[in-house]
């Protein structure tokens, strides 16, 4: 396993990795190396089998504020459009990263979550969030689009068409009550509860058969291209090939005997 410089991974013994963003002065902003690591760290946890489920989360009191002013926003403006496409490819990089990863991503988000922070979460599979996370797209505040990151893709995709728009337009910050009401978090739960609701949901996927969450985050994303017709026979194709997988005899067997089941 890894050992990244920029943030805090850890792993436990029921196979859930824990990414901490560890800059609390500066609200867990992002810098080129945290960007780089975190891509880079998606990308490498494809092959590391004892991984079962990941959650990222923030020291202090943010989650994550987006792009370090000083050490990205500021760079920025020396580079050229071909050193901005570099950064901004990257950017995007990390998010179709956190998609192609067949493992559920479970953003736990103890905090302020804004810009590329609130794209992150969004990347991820599923949203707990303290009751004074508070988020926003805030792109279109500073002089950029809001499509950014995979956003304009991606929230719509979870909150409607209607209320990305007038969040990606505004930017405004959006209260945890409100980003539930709306389905962009799953749950919000008091603060000192996050870690111990978090933890629990990432060892309950960790416990599911690993084959199985990974067709099912597979099919999510690519039936969002299909129609019904389409989406349909790929479904029977990704279940007859479960079924050939030793975690369905198992867990037949296990039934049939009345006992636990014990999954690859």
């Amino acid at each position: 396993m890894f050992t990244p410089n920029s943030f805090l991974f850890e792993t436990n013994a029921s196979g859930v990795a824990t990414i901490t963003l560890n800059r609390p002065e500066r609200l867990n902003a992002l810098t080129f190396e945290v960007y780089r690591e975190l891509t880079d760290t998606f990308a490498a946890l494809r092959n590391e089998p004892e991984v079962r489920a990941v959650v990222i989360t923030g020291a202090g009191r943010a989650f994550c504020s987006g792009g370090d002013v000083h050490d990205i926003i500021g760079e920025l403006f020396k580079r050229e459009m071909e050193g901005l496409l570099e950064f901004t490819r990257m950017t995007c990089e990390l998010v179709a990263n956190i998609r192609a990863l067949h493992k559920p991503v479970i953003a736990s988000l103890n905090g302020t979550t804004a810009g590329a922070g609130a794209c992150i979460a969004l990347a991820s599979d599923i949203r707990i969030a303290a009751e004074e996370a508070k988020i926003a797209f805030l792109f279109v505040k500073v002089g950029l689009s809001g499509a950014d990151m995979g956003a304009a893709y991606l929230l719509p995709r979870v909150v409607g068409l209607a209320k990305a728009t007038e969040l990606l337009y505004t930017g405004d910050f959006i209260s945890a009550a409100e980003a539930e009401r709306i389905g962009l978090y799953n749950r919000v739960v008091p603060g000192s509860q996050l870690k111990a609701t978090t933890q629990e949901l990432a060892e309950r996927l960790a416990q599911v058969p690993a084959f199985a969450l990974a067709k099912t985050k597979e099919l999510l994303d690519r039936e969002a291209h299909m129609n019904l017709e389409a989406a349909l026979e790929c479904e029977a194709q990704a279940q007859a090939i479960c079924m050939q997988h030793p975690d369905y005899r198992e867990a037949y067997e296990a039934f049939v005997a009345k006992r636990a089941a014990k999954f690859e």
